[in-house]
């Protein structure tokens, strides 16, 4: 499954439907390791968990061992995660279990096919994985809600599992062998959480290349900062195709100047004479490309380690049917997703950071000089333009700051020491999602300050097909500022705007 086919399911433009070739590795997988455990101890049939495994379990305890599994592990705590990451996380559990090296029944992947298509989301709480012998505790959330406990998300409330599924005809999970082991043994909590971390991250990276072009040409910039002769001497692909964004985004603009014919003709100045044309824009103008390049790189380089980690086996123990064996190992740990929603969380938290100040830029007119104070269209002392919504940006991109420290460099150990180094891989998906929220409530505050400068222009004239879109885009959602209004809500509204489109 790669990024755009997830996009689509997550979004419902796509049907998520198994296919054929996947059912019968599942089935031949199940009947394998039927036979295969029969004489022999495999953890997690005939064992107990974790620290546990040094007990034999009863044959005739086995299936309600994989029961109380999933009950005694569904303890997280915190607010839900909502239906579309829910959704996000059945996708990857889903995928992993039919590449046939789980052992599952038939009956488990069906029962996720038919949550997935019947928009049913078991509740899955946001406390409660360390990310090492996977997500456990939000995959025994997701468990329950298949063999029919706990609640779920159904047609936007919060429902009993048991009800809905008597409302749809639809039976309980019955579990057999090692299902219930299976289905909460991996990384694809944090896994679904980091996927639609990407696709937001792009929004953002996109967003906030698009904001750099107009707010360059809204201040008439020349154009070698981000012109192909600079940018093609550094060999970074992720600052090439940010400068190239840019020069596509501003290609029929008037605005933007050409250092030839202005500053390269004023070379007979007498040096003790301040050149009233600016030299060199500030860095939150000139440097775009390389600061968002990295970012760029950065989210090209998780979205393959993602990419690889929905589409590998990350439970234990592996059935290989091929070999005819089951080995014992870690690809529950979570490291791979850890490491890069760290990075990539620094990276989103910086572009904040370029919005932040790119906001300043606009709203101070000492800095500017061409826009009134705080881009105030009103009387001034009188009213006071946007300069509220600056606290709220600053203040969050602040936040962001504070929420970048690594995750993946904690570890706890946990499960009478069984668990000894764990990667918290959950918890830094977590917490990326936090920051990208953020950033968007950043992103939306700069987009209001861009159009507003826009209408502080004598003119649209000479502006780029690029920013009159914009502009046409913000407007339908939020009227100039003239007199002073709360505008909570209008941030709120283009936020959602933002990021769901």
């Amino acid at each position: 499954m790669l990024l755009s086919d997830f996009d689509s399911y997550i979004k419902g433009t796509k049907t998520f439907k198994i296919n054929d070739q996947s059912l019968e590795s599942v089935r031949a997988s199940h009947k394998f390791l039927e036979n295969f455990a029969k004489d022999k101890i495999i953890y997690g049939i005939n064992t107990g968990f974790g620290p546990m495994a040094q007990y034999k379990i009863a044959e005739t305890d086995q299936v309600q061992l994989q029961y109380n599994l999933i009950r005694s592990h569904a303890s997280g705590q915190g607010a839900p995660l909502n239906p579309s990451y829910t959704k996000a996380v059945m996708l990857c559990r889903v995928n992993t279990l039919c590449l046939g090296f789980s052992g599952v029944s038939i009956d488990v992947v069906k029962q996720l096919e038919t949550y997935i298509q019947n928009e049913i989301y078991p509740i899955i709480p946001t406390h409660g994985g360390v990310g090492a012998s996977g997500d456990l505790v939000q995959l025994a959330h997701l468990a329950l809600g298949l063999i029919g406990e706990g609640t779920c998300w159904y047609k936007g409330k919060i429902e009993p599992v048991e009800e809905v599924l008597k409302e749809l005809e639809i039976a309980p999970l019955e579990l057999k062998l090692r299902d219930g082991l299976a289905l909460i043994n991996g990384t694809s909590c944090m896994s679904g959480i980091g996927m639609i971390n990407l696709i937001d991250a792009q929004k953002l990276l996109e967003w906030s290349t698009k904001l750099g072009a107009i707010i360059n040409e809204l201040v008439e910039s020349y154009d070698d900062s981000f012109s192909e002769p600079l940018n093609a001497s550094k060999k970074h692909p992720g600052q090439q195709t940010v400068a190239r964004n840019m020069r596509k985004a501003l290609k029929d603009s008037l605005r933007i100047k050409k250092r030839e014919e202005h500053l390269f003709k004023n070379s007979e100045n007498e040096s003790s004479i301040p050149n009233r044309e600016k030299v060199q824009e500030y860095y939150s103008f000139r440097c775009i490309p390389q600061i968002l390049g990295p970012i760029l790189d950065e989210w090209t380089e998780t979205k393959t380690i993602l990419e690889n980690e929905i589409n590998s086996a990350n439970d234990n123990p592996i059935i290989d049917v091929e070999k005819q064996n089951v080995y014992h190992g870690g690809n529950f740990h979570g490291d791979y997703v850890s490491y890069a929603m760290d990075k990539l969380k620094i990276g989103i938290t910086k572009l904040g950071m370029l919005s932040e100040r790119q906001l300043n830029y606009l709203l101070n007119d000492k800095l500017n000089d061409r826009f009134p104070p705080f881009l105030n269209m009103g009387k001034l002392g009188f009213n006071f333009g946007i300069q509220g919504i600056q606290f709220t940006a600053t203040s969050t991109a602040a936040e962001n700051q504070s929420l970048s420290f690594p995750m993946s460099v904690h570890s706890i150990s946990n499960n009478n020491d069984n668990q000894d180094i764990v990667s918290m891989g959950t918890n830094a998906a977590s917490i990326f999602k936090n920051v990208l929220d953020n950033t968007f409530e950043v992103i939306a505050i700069e987009s209001i300050a861009v159009a507003q400068a826009i209408d502080c222009l004598p003119s649209q004239e000479g502006l780029s097909t690029t920013a009159k879109e914009f502009y046409k885009e913000i407007r339908t959602l939020v009227k100039p500022i003239l007199d002073d209004r709360p505008l909570s809500s209008e941030i709120s509204g283009l936020k959602n705007h933002i990021k769901l489109n």
